[in-house]
């Protein structure tokens, strides 16, 4: 009797478990007949791992004004780039002299790692960053090179990361989506596509949420009581069980039923997660909820809710910018102040989120990503901008299996090209896939008559970034 209790409670806990897409190890058509919200085929291998935080500095931020510096600029401050160094075509042809950084940079922590003053918080935090200097991308025109950045193609309508790796690994939250945007405010150039599913079911998605009241719109039911919204929702799901046997299976039907099973859940879970309330003060302090600048303020709360999310499973939080009065980091003129008010925004809160999930045992199974769609040419547009520069910029990652303090890939004497171990877009995607378990060149998805994936027929895993 006692054996066969003891089998009959471990078997229950497995029925239940195969029920749930982050622990069944189900194929999408195996259970509920779809792929949607379902693991497509990941992990397969250690995973590094579990979530990703992905930073982006919408606009472009300046590599030889953050994290490369080059003394050459200063040297040869106000003299002809053309005299110097092949000056390849740029977006608006309007090429100045060569622009010393009006920042200084200093070494920081037990790495050396240098940073400039743009940003003072991120530098207390460097030695858990792997830098990568030797950035590159295929186009030098934000809505394309956002396209590359989000999709690994420089065309629209393509799965944006996000949704591939909720197709690839499922979500470990039911009541929130998988692939959520934070919006500061700043929509990029290219616009939801570069957060849209393309091809994959169009439940891998991501979510957009405003970091302040209840996030998304409509989250609270309308109707007088529960019963009452319980009955409507069955009569939904009576008519599309309807139409389900009248058409078949198709995906947009059975995401727009996804959607609604989701939405339901969401009514408690997005209530939750977006209440800053049981936060204590002085963490709040620390993000810069407190601060002067009403931008710190908007990229404090994203970046707190962003690590609430993650606590809660879900797979990929991206954040974009807050506005700052100004452009984004498009500073195509007067960069000294626009580079300040960007990294003004975001850098108390970027360093406050590392360390918070330092201090809780996130940090190392929650990879932090920093990054721009391209970085700035090392000469002036105009006097006192910068224009598109996609031949060798920065980025980081933190946290997740990154090689931590570590600095990787280097420009030319300029910080102009990369000219030591060049890394394209697709390298980074890989990168980024193998740290969360998944091998890119296994994560496909059939679309058109070929299995697609995101990095295309290209790229490989940066094995110098990984610790």
């Amino acid at each position: 009797m006692l054996t066969q209790c003891a089998g009959g409670f471990g078997a229950v806990a497995l029925a239940a478990l195969q029920t749930d897409p982050a622990f069944a190890e189900l194929t999408p058509d195996a259970a509920l007949g779809t792929g949607d919200q379902l693991a497509g085929h990941g992990p397969h291998h250690q995973v590094r791992a579990k979530n990703v935080i992905f930073l982006y500095m919408d606009g472009g931020p300046s590599q030889v004004d953050t994290f490369d510096p080059k003394p050459m600029l200063d040297k040869f401050n106000g003299k002809d780039p053309g005299d110097l160094f092949d000056v390849e075509p740029t977006q608006f042809n309007n090429n100045g002299t060569v622009l010393a950084s009006p920042w200084k940079f200093k070494q920081y922590g037990q790495s050396g790692i240098p940073v400039s003053d743009l940003f003072p918080h991120v530098a207390e935090c460097v030695d858990e960053l792997a830098v990568i200097r030797s950035m590159t991308s295929g186009f030098p025109e934000h809505t394309f090179a956002n396209y590359f950045l989000h999709t690994g193609s420089g065309l629209q309508g393509r799965p944006s990361m996000g949704a591939w790796m909720n197709y690839g690994l499922g979500s470990e939250c039911q009541e929130l989506p998988g692939f959520v945007v934070l919006n500061g405010g700043l929509v990029p150039p290219g616009g939801l596509d570069c957060f849209g599913s393309g091809f994959l079911p169009a439940s891998y998605q991501g979510s957009v949420f405003k970091p302040s009241g209840t996030g998304v719109a409509n989250i609270q039911r309308t109707e007088s009581s529960v019963a009452e919204q319980r009955s409507k929702l069955d009569l939904i799901s009576q008519l599309d069980g309807l139409a389900t046997k009248q058409f078949g299976k198709h995906d947009s039907l059975e995401s727009a039923i996804r959607n609604y099973e989701l939405a339901y859940q969401m009514q408690m879970a997005v209530p939750d997660v977006m209440s800053l309330a049981d936060e204590p003060a002085y963490l709040k302090k620390m993000y810069g909820m407190e601060a002067k600048y009403e931008p710190t303020k908007i990229y404090a709360a994203q970046c707190l809710i962003a690590r609430r999310m993650i606590e809660r499973g879900v797979r990929f939080v991206e954040l974009t910018c807050p506005q700052v009065g100004g452009d984004r980091w498009d500073q195509h003129s007067n960069l000294k102040a626009g580079h300040e008010n960007n990294a003004r925004a975001v850098d108390q809160p970027i360093a406050a989120l590392l360390k918070d999930l330092r201090q809780r045992g996130l940090l190392d199974e929650t990879l932090v990503v920093w990054a721009g769609e391209f970085g700035r040419t090392p000469f002036a547009q105009g006097k006192n901008g910068r224009d598109h520069n996609q031949f060798g910029f920065s980025v980081w990652l933190a946290g997740g299996g990154a090689k931590a303090g570590t600095i990787y890939g280097a420009t030319d004497d300029w910080g102009y090209k990369a000219v030591e171990n060049r890394v394209e877009m697709h390298d980074f995607h890989a990168t980024m896939l193998h740290l969360m378990g998944v091998d890119h060149t296994r994560s496909t998805f059939r679309f058109s008559g070929r299995d697609m994936r995101l990095t295309d027929v290209h790229g490989h895993v940066i094995e110098e970034v990984i610790g």
